[in-house]
Protein backbone atom coordinates (compact mmCIF):
# COMPACT_ATOMS: atom_id res chain seq x y z
CA UNK A 1 0.00 0.00 0.00
CA UNK A 2 1.40 3.44 -0.95
CA UNK A 3 2.24 6.01 1.68
CA UNK A 4 -0.56 8.21 0.33
CA UNK A 5 -3.14 5.49 0.86
CA UNK A 6 -1.78 4.71 4.34
CA UNK A 7 -2.04 8.39 5.27
CA UNK A 8 -5.60 8.52 3.95
CA UNK A 9 -6.63 5.37 5.81
CA UNK A 10 -5.18 6.77 9.03
CA UNK A 11 -7.05 10.02 8.47
CA UNK A 12 -10.33 8.19 7.87
CA UNK A 13 -9.89 5.96 10.91
CA UNK A 14 -9.23 8.94 13.17
CA UNK A 15 -12.10 10.87 11.57
CA UNK A 16 -14.56 8.11 12.26
CA UNK A 17 -13.70 8.10 15.93
CA UNK A 18 -13.59 11.87 16.53
CA UNK A 19 -16.05 14.67 16.01
CA UNK A 20 -13.32 16.68 14.29
CA UNK A 21 -13.61 14.39 11.32
CA UNK A 22 -17.00 15.65 10.22
CA UNK A 23 -16.47 17.53 6.99
CA UNK A 24 -19.41 19.82 7.56
CA UNK A 25 -18.69 20.61 11.19
CA UNK A 26 -18.55 24.31 11.90
CA UNK A 27 -15.21 26.01 12.40
CA UNK A 28 -13.25 25.69 15.57
CA UNK A 29 -12.42 28.72 17.73
CA UNK A 30 -9.93 30.83 15.83
CA UNK A 31 -6.97 31.68 18.07
CA UNK A 32 -5.78 30.52 21.46
CA UNK A 33 -7.29 32.71 24.13
CA UNK A 34 -10.12 33.93 21.90
CA UNK A 35 -13.59 33.90 23.36
CA UNK A 36 -15.49 30.88 22.09
CA UNK A 37 -18.55 31.73 20.06
CA UNK A 38 -21.45 29.38 19.33
CA UNK A 39 -20.50 26.75 16.79
CA UNK A 40 -21.97 23.48 15.62
CA UNK A 41 -19.08 21.50 17.04
CA UNK A 42 -19.46 23.12 20.47
CA UNK A 43 -23.25 23.08 20.70
CA UNK A 44 -24.70 20.12 22.60
CA UNK A 45 -26.40 17.74 20.22
CA UNK A 46 -30.17 17.56 20.34
CA UNK A 47 -31.33 14.44 22.18
CA UNK A 48 -32.07 11.57 19.86
CA UNK A 49 -35.65 10.48 19.47
CA UNK A 50 -36.58 7.00 20.64
CA UNK A 51 -35.79 4.39 18.00
CA UNK A 52 -38.49 4.22 15.34
CA UNK A 53 -36.75 2.36 12.51
CA UNK A 54 -33.71 0.12 12.13
CA UNK A 55 -31.05 1.20 9.65
CA UNK A 56 -27.69 -0.03 8.40
CA UNK A 57 -24.59 1.32 6.69
CA UNK A 58 -22.88 0.01 3.55
CA UNK A 59 -19.69 1.79 2.49
CA UNK A 60 -17.65 4.15 4.69
CA UNK A 61 -15.11 5.50 2.21
CA UNK A 62 -15.75 9.12 3.16
CA UNK A 63 -15.87 10.50 6.68
CA UNK A 64 -19.19 12.20 5.88
CA UNK A 65 -20.66 8.88 7.03
CA UNK A 66 -20.38 10.06 10.64
CA UNK A 67 -22.71 13.00 10.13
CA UNK A 68 -25.09 10.90 8.05
CA UNK A 69 -25.39 8.27 10.77
CA UNK A 70 -25.72 10.82 13.55
CA UNK A 71 -28.46 12.67 11.66
CA UNK A 72 -30.56 9.51 11.31
CA UNK A 73 -29.94 8.59 14.95
CA UNK A 74 -31.15 12.01 16.07
CA UNK A 75 -34.29 11.43 14.08
CA UNK A 76 -35.12 8.09 15.65
CA UNK A 77 -33.04 5.61 13.69
CA UNK A 78 -31.42 2.62 15.39
CA UNK A 79 -28.12 1.65 13.76
CA UNK A 80 -28.03 -2.14 13.85
CA UNK A 81 -25.39 -3.22 11.33
CA UNK A 82 -22.81 -2.11 8.81
CA UNK A 83 -20.57 -3.49 6.10
CA UNK A 84 -17.28 -2.20 4.69
CA UNK A 85 -14.81 -4.04 2.47
CA UNK A 86 -11.85 -2.36 4.18
CA UNK A 87 -11.02 -4.10 7.46
CA UNK A 88 -9.27 -1.08 9.00
CA UNK A 89 -12.12 1.31 8.22
CA UNK A 90 -14.61 -1.25 9.55
CA UNK A 91 -12.66 -1.51 12.81
CA UNK A 92 -12.64 2.26 13.28
CA UNK A 93 -16.37 2.50 12.52
CA UNK A 94 -17.10 -0.28 15.00
CA UNK A 95 -15.18 1.62 17.67
CA UNK A 96 -17.25 4.75 17.10
CA UNK A 97 -20.56 2.83 16.83
CA UNK A 98 -20.13 -0.29 19.00
CA UNK A 99 -23.85 -0.99 18.96
CA UNK A 100 -23.69 -1.86 15.25
CA UNK A 101 -22.96 -5.43 14.14
CA UNK A 102 -20.41 -5.99 11.37
CA UNK A 103 -22.26 -7.82 8.61
CA UNK A 104 -20.56 -10.53 6.62
CA UNK A 105 -21.59 -9.01 3.29
CA UNK A 106 -23.78 -6.39 1.65
CA UNK A 107 -26.25 -9.16 0.91
CA UNK A 108 -26.76 -9.86 4.61
CA UNK A 109 -28.01 -6.30 5.05
CA UNK A 110 -30.02 -6.18 1.84
CA UNK A 111 -31.81 -9.43 2.71
CA UNK A 112 -32.68 -8.37 6.29
CA UNK A 113 -36.38 -7.39 6.26
CA UNK A 114 -36.10 -5.55 9.59
CA UNK A 115 -33.77 -2.92 8.09
CA UNK A 116 -35.77 -0.11 6.51
CA UNK A 117 -33.02 2.34 5.50
CA UNK A 118 -29.47 1.94 4.17
CA UNK A 119 -26.97 4.80 4.55
CA UNK A 120 -23.81 5.03 2.45
CA UNK A 121 -20.68 7.09 1.85
CA UNK A 122 -19.01 4.70 -0.57
CA UNK A 123 -16.77 5.76 -3.47
CA UNK A 124 -18.87 8.19 -5.56
CA UNK A 125 -19.17 6.15 -8.77
CA UNK A 126 -20.29 3.13 -6.71
CA UNK A 127 -23.14 4.93 -4.96
CA UNK A 128 -25.87 4.78 -7.58
CA UNK A 129 -25.48 1.04 -8.31
CA UNK A 130 -25.71 0.37 -4.58
CA UNK A 131 -28.73 2.65 -4.18
CA UNK A 132 -30.50 0.90 -7.03
CA UNK A 133 -29.93 -2.48 -5.37
CA UNK A 134 -31.14 -1.10 -2.04
CA UNK A 135 -34.38 0.15 -3.60
CA UNK A 136 -34.93 -3.12 -5.47
CA UNK A 137 -34.68 -4.87 -2.10
CA UNK A 138 -37.54 -2.77 -0.76
CA UNK A 139 -35.45 -0.41 1.37
CA UNK A 140 -34.92 3.33 1.36
CA UNK A 141 -31.50 4.83 0.65
CA UNK A 142 -29.66 7.86 2.01
CA UNK A 143 -26.30 8.66 0.45
CA UNK A 144 -23.57 11.25 0.67
CA UNK A 145 -23.22 13.70 -2.20
CA UNK A 146 -22.68 13.27 -5.08
CA UNK A 147 -25.49 10.76 -5.30
CA UNK A 148 -24.21 9.56 -8.68
CA UNK A 149 -21.44 10.44 -11.14
CA UNK A 150 -23.03 10.11 -14.61
CA UNK A 151 -26.27 11.07 -16.32
CA UNK A 152 -26.79 7.38 -17.15
CA UNK A 153 -26.62 6.48 -13.45
CA UNK A 154 -29.10 9.28 -12.72
CA UNK A 155 -31.51 7.95 -15.35
CA UNK A 156 -31.32 4.44 -13.89
CA UNK A 157 -31.84 5.70 -10.33
CA UNK A 158 -34.84 7.76 -11.41
CA UNK A 159 -36.37 4.79 -13.20
CA UNK A 160 -35.93 2.36 -10.32
CA UNK A 161 -37.13 4.92 -7.78
CA UNK A 162 -40.28 5.48 -9.81
CA UNK A 163 -40.83 1.73 -10.11
CA UNK A 164 -40.20 0.86 -6.47
CA UNK A 165 -41.50 4.07 -4.81
CA UNK A 166 -38.57 3.89 -2.41
CA UNK A 167 -36.67 6.96 -1.16
CA UNK A 168 -33.34 7.93 -2.75
CA UNK A 169 -32.17 10.78 -0.52
CA UNK A 170 -28.89 12.65 -1.01
CA UNK A 171 -27.63 14.44 2.08
CA UNK A 172 -26.71 17.89 0.78
CA UNK A 173 -25.16 18.72 4.10
CA UNK A 174 -24.16 22.32 3.36
CA UNK A 175 -27.87 23.14 3.60
CA UNK A 176 -29.48 20.33 5.55
CA UNK A 177 -26.80 20.03 8.26
CA UNK A 178 -25.82 23.70 8.56
CA UNK A 179 -27.77 25.66 11.15
CA UNK A 180 -27.31 29.06 9.54
CA UNK A 181 -28.55 27.77 6.19
CA UNK A 182 -31.56 26.15 7.83
CA UNK A 183 -32.30 29.50 9.50
CA UNK A 184 -31.93 31.29 6.16
CA UNK A 185 -34.61 28.99 4.76
CA UNK A 186 -36.98 30.07 7.54
CA UNK A 187 -36.25 33.75 6.87
CA UNK A 188 -36.74 33.47 3.12
CA UNK A 189 -40.00 31.58 3.59
CA UNK A 190 -41.21 34.35 5.92
CA UNK A 191 -40.46 36.98 3.27
CA UNK A 192 -37.58 38.64 5.12
CA UNK A 193 -35.82 39.72 1.91
CA UNK A 194 -38.73 39.72 -0.52
CA UNK A 195 -38.65 37.61 -3.65
CA UNK A 196 -35.35 35.83 -4.24
CA UNK A 197 -33.58 36.99 -7.41
CA UNK A 198 -30.27 35.16 -7.25
CA UNK A 199 -28.08 32.89 -5.14
CA UNK A 200 -24.29 32.97 -5.13
CA UNK A 201 -22.80 29.82 -3.67
CA UNK A 202 -19.10 29.47 -2.91
CA UNK A 203 -17.67 26.08 -1.98
CA UNK A 204 -13.92 26.35 -1.41
CA UNK A 205 -12.13 23.39 0.15
CA UNK A 206 -8.66 22.52 1.40
CA UNK A 207 -7.15 19.60 -0.45
CA UNK A 208 -4.43 18.16 1.85
CA UNK A 209 -3.31 15.63 -0.80
CA UNK A 210 -1.69 13.19 1.64
CA UNK A 211 -5.10 12.51 3.20
CA UNK A 212 -6.74 11.70 -0.13
CA UNK A 213 -7.21 8.21 -1.58
CA UNK A 214 -6.34 7.33 -5.17
CA UNK A 215 -9.94 7.69 -6.35
CA UNK A 216 -10.00 11.35 -5.32
CA UNK A 217 -7.69 12.09 -8.26
CA UNK A 218 -9.59 9.96 -10.82
CA UNK A 219 -12.44 11.83 -12.50
CA UNK A 220 -14.22 8.64 -13.54
CA UNK A 221 -14.58 7.74 -9.86
CA UNK A 222 -15.35 11.10 -8.23
CA UNK A 223 -17.26 12.61 -11.13
CA UNK A 224 -15.56 15.98 -11.54
CA UNK A 225 -15.58 19.05 -9.32
CA UNK A 226 -19.00 20.34 -10.42
CA UNK A 227 -20.58 16.90 -10.00
CA UNK A 228 -19.05 16.49 -6.57
CA UNK A 229 -18.70 19.71 -4.58
CA UNK A 230 -21.10 21.89 -6.59
CA UNK A 231 -24.03 19.52 -6.04
CA UNK A 232 -24.37 21.32 -2.68
CA UNK A 233 -24.69 24.66 -4.40
CA UNK A 234 -27.21 23.42 -6.97
CA UNK A 235 -29.35 22.10 -4.11
CA UNK A 236 -29.24 25.49 -2.39
CA UNK A 237 -29.99 27.34 -5.62
CA UNK A 238 -33.12 25.26 -6.25
CA UNK A 239 -34.26 25.52 -2.65
CA UNK A 240 -33.87 29.26 -2.17
CA UNK A 241 -35.11 30.36 -5.60
CA UNK A 242 -37.93 27.81 -5.64
CA UNK A 243 -36.91 26.78 -9.16
CA UNK A 244 -38.37 23.55 -10.53
CA UNK A 245 -36.43 23.75 -13.79
CA UNK A 246 -33.18 25.42 -14.74
CA UNK A 247 -30.70 25.73 -17.59
CA UNK A 248 -26.93 25.95 -17.49
CA UNK A 249 -25.95 29.28 -19.06
CA UNK A 250 -22.22 28.57 -18.90
CA UNK A 251 -19.83 26.35 -16.97
CA UNK A 252 -16.09 25.81 -16.83
CA UNK A 253 -13.69 23.49 -15.03
CA UNK A 254 -9.95 23.20 -14.89
CA UNK A 255 -6.83 21.89 -13.30
CA UNK A 256 -5.06 25.20 -12.79
CA UNK A 257 -2.36 24.30 -10.28
CA UNK A 258 -1.97 20.53 -9.90
CA UNK A 259 -0.47 19.11 -13.12
CA UNK A 260 0.92 16.13 -11.18
CA UNK A 261 -2.68 14.84 -10.95
CA UNK A 262 -4.11 15.17 -14.47
CA UNK A 263 -7.42 13.62 -13.41
CA UNK A 264 -8.06 16.28 -10.78
CA UNK A 265 -10.24 19.34 -11.33
CA UNK A 266 -9.30 21.99 -8.78
CA UNK A 267 -11.54 24.84 -10.03
CA UNK A 268 -15.03 25.16 -11.48
CA UNK A 269 -17.82 27.70 -11.81
CA UNK A 270 -21.32 27.89 -13.27
CA UNK A 271 -23.96 30.43 -14.26
CA UNK A 272 -27.55 29.21 -14.41
CA UNK A 273 -31.07 30.51 -14.94
CA UNK A 274 -34.23 28.83 -13.74
CA UNK A 275 -37.95 29.21 -13.26
CA UNK A 276 -37.44 30.97 -9.91
CA UNK A 277 -34.27 32.99 -10.36
CA UNK A 278 -30.63 33.10 -11.32
CA UNK A 279 -27.56 31.50 -9.78
CA UNK A 280 -23.79 31.60 -9.74
CA UNK A 281 -21.59 28.85 -8.29
CA UNK A 282 -17.85 28.65 -7.71
CA UNK A 283 -16.04 25.69 -6.17
CA UNK A 284 -12.33 25.02 -5.74
CA UNK A 285 -9.57 23.25 -3.84
CA UNK A 286 -7.63 26.38 -2.86
CA UNK A 287 -8.45 27.09 0.80
CA UNK A 288 -5.11 28.26 2.23
CA UNK A 289 -3.52 26.96 5.39
CA UNK A 290 -4.12 30.29 7.09
CA UNK A 291 -7.87 29.60 7.21
CA UNK A 292 -8.45 27.39 10.22
CA UNK A 293 -11.32 25.35 8.76
CA UNK A 294 -11.57 23.02 5.75
CA UNK A 295 -13.22 25.72 3.64
CA UNK A 296 -14.70 29.20 3.87
CA UNK A 297 -18.12 28.19 2.52
CA UNK A 298 -20.41 31.10 1.73
CA UNK A 299 -23.91 31.64 0.45
CA UNK A 300 -25.45 34.96 -0.57
CA UNK A 301 -29.18 35.12 -1.23
CA UNK A 302 -30.26 38.28 -3.05
CA UNK A 303 -33.87 39.34 -2.71
CA UNK A 304 -35.97 42.24 -3.93
CA UNK A 305 -36.00 43.76 -0.41
CA UNK A 306 -32.60 42.78 0.97
CA UNK A 307 -30.04 40.03 1.13
CA UNK A 308 -28.77 37.28 3.42
CA UNK A 309 -25.14 36.26 3.64
CA UNK A 310 -24.09 33.04 5.35
CA UNK A 311 -20.54 32.31 6.39
CA UNK A 312 -20.95 28.61 7.05
CA UNK A 313 -17.71 27.67 8.74
CA UNK A 314 -15.71 30.76 9.64
CA UNK A 315 -15.94 34.54 9.89
CA UNK A 316 -12.38 35.20 8.77
CA UNK A 317 -12.16 38.70 10.24
CA UNK A 318 -14.46 38.54 13.25
CA UNK A 319 -16.40 36.11 15.38
CA UNK A 320 -14.87 32.67 15.96
CA UNK A 321 -16.83 29.53 15.25
CA UNK A 322 -19.29 28.85 12.43
CA UNK A 323 -22.93 29.30 11.41
CA UNK A 324 -22.72 33.05 10.84
CA UNK A 325 -25.79 34.68 9.29
CA UNK A 326 -26.14 38.33 8.30
CA UNK A 327 -29.33 39.99 7.07
CA UNK A 328 -29.64 43.38 5.40
CA UNK A 329 -33.12 44.70 4.60
CA UNK A 330 -34.87 48.04 4.13
CA UNK A 331 -34.59 48.80 7.88
CA UNK A 332 -31.15 47.69 9.09
CA UNK A 333 -28.33 45.18 9.00
CA UNK A 334 -28.16 42.56 11.72
CA UNK A 335 -26.35 39.40 12.78
CA UNK A 336 -28.31 36.30 13.83
CA UNK A 337 -26.88 33.67 16.17
CA UNK A 338 -27.89 30.30 14.73
CA UNK A 339 -26.24 28.06 17.31
CA UNK A 340 -29.55 26.82 18.73
CA UNK A 341 -31.31 26.23 15.42
CA UNK A 342 -32.65 22.68 15.10
CA UNK A 343 -31.56 20.46 12.22
CA UNK A 344 -34.75 18.74 11.06
CA UNK A 345 -33.51 16.56 8.20
CA UNK A 346 -32.85 13.35 10.17
CA UNK A 347 -36.21 13.36 11.92
CA UNK A 348 -38.02 14.23 8.71
CA UNK A 349 -36.25 11.43 6.84
CA UNK A 350 -37.30 8.87 9.43
CA UNK A 351 -40.84 10.27 9.24
CA UNK A 352 -40.74 9.82 5.47
CA UNK A 353 -39.55 6.22 5.79
CA UNK A 354 -42.46 5.48 8.10
CA UNK A 355 -45.16 7.55 6.41
CA UNK A 356 -44.06 7.35 2.73
CA UNK A 357 -43.93 11.13 2.50
CA UNK A 358 -41.34 13.62 1.15
CA UNK A 359 -40.87 16.13 3.96
CA UNK A 360 -37.07 15.89 4.31
CA UNK A 361 -36.17 16.39 0.66
CA UNK A 362 -38.61 16.07 -2.25
CA UNK A 363 -37.51 13.35 -4.64
CA UNK A 364 -37.81 15.54 -7.74
CA UNK A 365 -35.61 18.19 -6.10
CA UNK A 366 -33.03 15.59 -5.05
CA UNK A 367 -32.59 14.33 -8.58
CA UNK A 368 -32.81 17.76 -10.25
CA UNK A 369 -29.92 19.11 -8.18
CA UNK A 370 -27.77 16.21 -9.36
CA UNK A 371 -29.00 16.57 -12.94
CA UNK A 372 -27.84 20.20 -13.01
CA UNK A 373 -24.49 19.27 -11.48
CA UNK A 374 -23.94 16.48 -13.99
CA UNK A 375 -25.03 18.59 -16.97
CA UNK A 376 -22.82 21.49 -15.94
CA UNK A 377 -19.88 19.09 -15.71
CA UNK A 378 -20.64 17.54 -19.10
CA UNK A 379 -21.00 20.94 -20.79
CA UNK A 380 -18.09 22.65 -19.08
CA UNK A 381 -15.40 24.45 -21.03
CA UNK A 382 -11.93 23.32 -20.03
CA UNK A 383 -9.84 26.18 -18.63
CA UNK A 384 -6.59 24.62 -17.45
CA UNK A 385 -3.91 27.18 -16.68
CA UNK A 386 -0.36 26.12 -17.30
CA UNK A 387 2.46 27.81 -15.37
CA UNK A 388 4.54 30.18 -17.45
Amino acid sequence: MSRERRDRRQFLKSSITTAAGLAWVAGRASQAGAQTAPATAATPAAPARPARIKFAVIGINHNHINGQVDSVKRGGGQLVSFYAKEADLAAAFAKRYPQAKLARSEREILDDPSIKLVVSASIPNERAPLGIEVMRHGKDFMVDKPGMTTLDQLAQARRVQAETKRIYSILYSERLENKATVKAGELVKAGAIGRVIQTIGMGPHRMTPKTRPAWFFEKERYGGILTDIASHQFDQYLFFTGSTRADIVASQVGNVNHPQWPGLEDFGDVMLHGSGGNGYIRVDWFTPAGVNVFGDGRLTILGTDGFIEIRKNVDIAGRPGGNHLFVADQKDTRYIDCSQVALPYGEQLVDDVLNRTETALPQAHTFLAMELALKSEAQAKRVDVKPT
